[in-house]
């Protein structure tokens, strides 16, 4: 059987609220997402989801259960460790795009490869392709406020892949975009899909949702598969 790339086995988030109360924000989520599948993460303002997509993105650890990133046991590392995973294995995207606006696109593009001690002039070639992948060849220089919004997510897109990530975390990334620009971002998510890039959205729109391969609902802390649309 195939490994899966995110894998979580009755995963559970505890967060204490005061000297006795506590919050449950997860409840035994069992989540298997395979490599190349383009699955989308839905739930309302306290469902947990945004919990669920912080572990998945080892941005924080689970009070009990087991959570496996690539095959590896996140409970496992310690915070160096765990920060390593997490540049290696997960881009994020985000609704608000996160770029530096003094830096222009290729810039932009770049910058997590210095994290990585890649020499620039090859974090420059890497980032000017990635920039072609998503469409914004022809806008390596200019800055954030020269772009529309669909570019500026799209140099988001590119800076996620940059490491050639497995997964790509999307958090309400068509969020700031009007619908067609939306379409836009969704089209091309599934081309990444396609490349076999693993592609986890999180939304609240059912709409958006509906691209996806396979649909999962949170609701109170627990995770439901959903019948994805046709």
């Amino acid at each position: 059987m195939t490994a899966a790339v995110i894998e979580t086995r009755a995963l559970g988030k505890v967060y204490s609220a005061g000297t006795e109360a506590e919050v449950v924000a997860l409840r035994g989520v069992d989540l298997r997402i395979m490599r190349g599948e383009f699955v989308a993460l839905m739930g309302p303002s306290g469902s947990g989801k945004s919990t669920l997509m912080n572990l998945i993105g080892c941005l924080d650890t689970p009070s009990h259960g087991t959570y496996l990133c690539d095959g590896v046991d996140v409970a496992m590392l310690d915070a160096e460790a765990r920060a390593q995973l997490r540049l290696r294995t997960i881009g994020f995207v985000f609704q608000g795009f996160n770029l530096l606006s003094r830096m222009d696109a290729l810039e932009n593009v770049a910058m997590p490869l210095a994290y990585a001690d890649v020499p620039r002039p090859e974090r420059m070639q890497r980032a000017r392709i990635a920039l072609e992948a998503v469409g914004l060849g022809t806008r390596v220089h200019h800055r954030p406020s020269e772009l529309s919004g669909g570019q500026q997510q799209r140099v988001a897109i590119a800076r996620a892949l940059i490491n050639r990530p497995p997964v790509l975390l999307a958090d309400e990334p068509t969020g700031a975009l009007d619908s067609r620009t939306g379409e836009e971002i969704l089209a091309l998510f599934k081309q990444l899909r396609t490349d076999g890039h693993t592609v986890v959205l999180i939304t609240h729109d059912a709409e958006v949702a509906a691209h996806a391969d396979r649909i999962f609902a949170m609701r109170d802390g627990e995770l439901h598969e959903e019948a994805a649309l046709a």
